[in-house]
């Protein structure tokens, strides 16, 4: 079985707020999946499902972010998941990115996301498959590109507008995703990130 976590924090507080990107594209796999992630497990909710011909486990923490690690540790150990580059991928928000984009990557640091660097702890690695969904700010007309504020915007709701473009891009990784499960992460990669940044061909691998 495959391991899908999306982090966040609990509470409705948080619910559509920049940092729970991956809790709302949990969500989105979930409602296109016609399953409830609701079941409590390995610190986690969570719920089976069945996404492009495999069986997954779709997770969303309740450890609350810079603990992630605790549920997803917990997680890969109930299910005996004994690959971890191959069988766990992991959602999240990525400021390094505007909202509207994401990339797919095999490995990569932290870069200073609490809830990376706490499943890389936990696991003991930072060879996890992983989806980072922009949610930083467009850069202006003139290029110049606008830094969001960090802790504060990231737990700030985010404004109608801001949620139209969201919810585009989880249908996308939605999509990713399947790809990722079918045709590996190579094909994936190879697909969704080249199209998500035409402008300078950056192939970073965090």
């Amino acid at each position: 079985m495959k391991l899908i976590v999306g982090l966040g924090n609990p509470g409705i507080e948080y619910q559509f707020t920049p940092h729970n990107a991956g809790f709302l594209a949990i969500d989105r796999i979930a409602d296109d999946c016609g399953v409830v992630v609701s079941n409590r497990r390995g610190r986690a909710l969570t719920a089976k499902a069945r996404l492009a011909g495999h069986e997954v486990l779709l997770a969303k923490p309740e450890t609350f972010m810079n603990l992630s690690g605790l549920s997803v540790a917990a997680l890969v150990d109930e299910l005996g998941i004994e690959r971890v580059p191959e069988d766990v991928i992991v959602l999240y928000d990525e400021l390094a990115f505007p909202l509207g984009q994401f990339r797919i990557a095999q490995r990569g640091s932290a870069n200073g996301h609490n809830g990376v660097k706490s499943v890389s702890g936990a696991l003991g690695t930072e060879e996890w498959m992983r989806v980072r969904i922009g949610v930083g700010k467009p850069a202006l007309e003139d290029g110049r590109e606008i830094k969001a504020g960090g802790r504060d915007y990231l737990l700030t709701p985010m404004r109608k507008q801001e949620l139209a473009v969201l919810d585009e891009v989880l249908d996308r990784v939605k999509v990713a995703v399947e790809v990722v499960l079918t045709k590996g992460v190579g094909a994936a990669m190879n697909e969704f990130n080249r199209r998500a940044e035409p402008e300078n061909g950056s192939s970073d691998g965090k």
